[in-house]
């Protein structure tokens, strides 16, 4: 496939993995196809992309997209894939590249919420476990280094407004 098409059924896939372990209905048969749904999106997506013949980046996103479907049909979706579908019957737009627009904002939205109307809640944890798989590790430990690391890089000096520790904390906070 073209890398645009790889793209979009990509992004889907990978929505069809999230959305299945944030859902209410999330179970330990949902569970693991899931996380490693998630893992092999994040280790392979970029390269099924850039290189059209990677074949065990191909193979990683169709069992992907397997993971995602078996898990869907037993956990169901959420607010993207809610969106989604009304979306692409009243728009030409390619689905998967719909669900990558609204993916980080109902994200955010959903952990919002949560923190605000139901703080104890096991999906928060779930959340960060999703950031920590497509950010290769990355967690609010390593914050600080970052910030650090990123105030001296010659790139931030080209930034219209020198922005503080808590505006880089927040941004990247909200990024995860």
């Amino acid at each position: 496939l073209p890398s645009d098409i790889t793209a979009t059924t990509g992004l889907d896939a990978l929505t069809q993995v999230l959305e299945p372990y944030v859902s209410c209905r999330a179970s330990p048969l949902t569970d693991p196809l899931c996380r490693e749904g998630l893992h092999r999106a994040a280790r392979s997506l970029r390269g099924a992309c850039s290189r059209g013949d990677e074949e065990a980046a191909r193979l990683d996103m169709a069992v992907t997209s397997l993971f995602g479907g078996l898990a869907l049909a037993n956990a169901g979706l959420g607010a993207v894939h809610g969106f989604a579908g009304p979306f692409g019957g009243m728009f030409s737009a390619p689905h998967g590249a719909v669900c990558a627009c609204l993916l980080p904002h109902v994200m955010a939205t959903n952990v919002a919420a949560l923190k605000k109307r139901s703080p104890s809640s096991e999906v928060l944890r779930r959340y960060s476990d999703i950031a920590r798989i497509l950010t290769y590790g990355f967690g609010d430990a390593d914050v600080p280094a970052l910030i650090e690391k990123a105030t001296a890089a010659s790139s931030m000096k080209g930034n219209p407004i020198e922005l503080s520790p808590d505006e880089l904390t927040a941004i990247l906070e909200q990024s995860l």
